[in-house]
């Protein structure tokens, strides 16, 4: 009882009329107020007074210049506290001056909101980019291993076909010895022959010298001229080998090359170069034909439109059948080709001529993209629309069906989803599937890689990717549509970074040119803009 007694003395009260906690001071008389007495204090208008809430007092302090009185001002030129004298004197007329506690307020309204975004957004960015580097520099040696394989592998290559042709030489000199010692032992053979023969006759005439035989003797006819030259010699021209001189250049040609170490850097501040104005409703795709020009289409309108970077409408194409065209893409050569879902088929526009190059039966074709080898990959429903694939062709010749994963499990959500698609400079071939709410990523080959289904500390069913496109540095940009943001991920799935504070409105479509600038349809707007997201 007695410390309650005690802890209520120790409550602080109005010093006018004995209200517990008053929630003002007056800074200046040094007196606790309540709401009720702020009125009543002041109107004592023969002293200063200045009124503060109440976890404020004190912060007012004595004028180091006059000393009778109190800085109510602070010079925002100088950054001191002034009081009413120092307002009006020469030395601070003409700065800046403001009141004390409304800077004060102001200040701690922004500090608490810079504390907020330190804590709430701008530390856990840093945070999570300190925990990407100890994985990109693991992906560095990993990728360091990869290129010393390769070289290995190459060594392994050049050295068994450098063995493979000495090999074949030192074969060609068992040949050749093989030849010179047949004609010697050709020669060989006539020569004892010969040999032979001589004996016989030097035989026979010491047989003739030693008889008195006249008719023996009478026969004899001389050989000896026979015998006089030696049979005939060949002359041999014994193989040499003269050592090429090692040519370095010739055999690093012969190896290979190694590209540069190409380090560029994201800007924290993606900024919009151009903005072009279509005549889409609701555009949908953007297509680079050049750095200057761009292919468009959207709005269930049959026309796919060619601008430039000023805007202008360089060309229109209307779709053959009429229908509108479900997506589009550029080949090597600058044609355009469109595909067509109604009639199950994909066409090339070629000048003024339209050739339908592929119509399916029992599939209907979505989305495509031509890639680095002149394939032309296209994702596609069942007409039951209970299966997705993406297929492989090269010119109107089906190579490659993409389906399945190992488990035997789909791909790709079914059903008319957006699924837009890419290939990367890896040859990775990049699904942005928003029925799965994840950008599917396979090897050429159609194994898994990947499946990138958000930031991580986004919930998955936030994500919902639309358009996606791939740089030259090998990273994927997705657009996630009513988050009016761009996710940018690299080549083996890991969160870079988000395009978000560009303003964009509804992004769709996604293209890069070949100096990595990004170019965005936005849905709503209609609009291609143009943006700079590399420094």
């Amino acid at each position: 009882m007695d410390d309650l007694m005690y802890s209520l003395q120790d409550v602080i009260r109005c010093d006018l009329c004995e209200t517990p906690l008053p929630l003002k001071h007056c800074d200046i008389c040094h007196i606790h107020l309540c709401e009720a007495c702020v009125r009543e204090h002041l109107s004592d208008q023969f002293k200063d007074h200045y009124i503060v809430p109440f976890q404020l007092r004190g912060i007012i302090t004595k004028c180091t210049t006059h000393s009778t009185k109190v800085c109510k001002k602070l010079c925002t030129t100088c950054k001191i506290p002034v009081c009413q004298l120092c307002v009006a004197s020469s030395e601070h007329k003409q700065h800046r001056k403001e009141d004390i506690l409304t800077l004060f307020e102001i200040k701690k309204e922004l500090m608490q909101k810079d504390l907020q975004d330190l804590e709430k957004s701008i530390y856990p960015r840093y945070q999570e980019a300190a925990t990407n580097i100890p994985v990109q520099r693991a992906d560095v040696n990993k990728h360091s291993q990869k290129l010393t394989s390769a070289l290995d592998k190459q060594r392994e290559a050049l050295h068994t076909e450098i063995d493979t042709i000495i090999q074949g030489m030192k074969s060609e000199i068992d040949d050749l010895d093989a030849q010179h010692i047949a004609a010697l032992d050709q020669q060989e053979d006539a020569i004892n022959h010969t040999i032979a023969k001589i004996t016989q006759i030097i035989l026979d005439l010491k047989r003739l010298l030693d008889t008195s035989d006249v008719c023996l003797v009478s026969k004899y006819t001389s050989r000896t001229e026979e015998f006089r030259n030696l049979p005939a010699q060949f002359q041999v021209t014994l193989p040499t080998f003269t050592p090429q001189e090692i040519n370095r250049e010739q055999i690093h040609q012969q190896i290979g090359s190694l590209s540069e170490l190409a380090i560029t850097f994201l800007l924290d501040e993606p900024r919009i170069i151009t903005d072009i104005q279509t005549k889409y409703r609701n555009l949908e795709s953007v297509l680079c034909l050049s750095d200057s020009e761009l292919w468009t289409c959207g709005g269930h309108a049959n026309i796919m439109g060619l601008y430039n970077l000023q805007g202008e409408l360089l060309r229109s194409v209307q779709t053959k059948s009429g229908n509108f065209p479900w997506e589009i893409a550029v080949t090597r050569s600058g044609d355009l080709v469109y595909s067509d879902l109604k009639d199950r088929s994909i066409n090339l526009v070629r000048g003024t001529q339209i050739q339908t190059l592929i119509t399916l039966r029992g599939w209907r074709p979505l989305y495509l993209c031509t890639t680095s080898s002149g394939d032309l990959l296209v994702i596609m429903d069942s007409d039951d629309y209970q299966q997705s694939k993406v297929v492989r062709y090269s010119g109107s010749t089906e190579k490659q069906s993409i389906q399945w994963d190992d488990q035997g499990n789909p791909l790709y959500t079914h059903g008319r989803y957006t699924k837009y698609l890419s290939e990367n400079r890896n040859l990775d071939i990049c699904v942005a599937d928003s029925g799965d709410r994840a950008v599917v990523v396979v090897s050429a080959a159609g194994k898994l890689r990947f499946r990138y289904t958000g930031h991580p500390s986004t919930p998955r069913e936030s994500f919902d990717p639309s358009g996606i496109t791939t740089d030259s540095q090998g990273n994927i940009l997705t657009s996630d549509d009513y988050k009016n943001r761009i996710h940018i991920i690299d080549q083996d799935g890991l969160f870079l970074r988000f395009i978000n504070n560009c303003g964009l409105q509804y992004p769709w479509g996604l293209c890069v040119d070949s100096r990595d600038n990004l170019f965005v349809a936005e849905n709503d707007t209609g609009k291609v803009k143009k943006l700079q997201y590399y420094k």
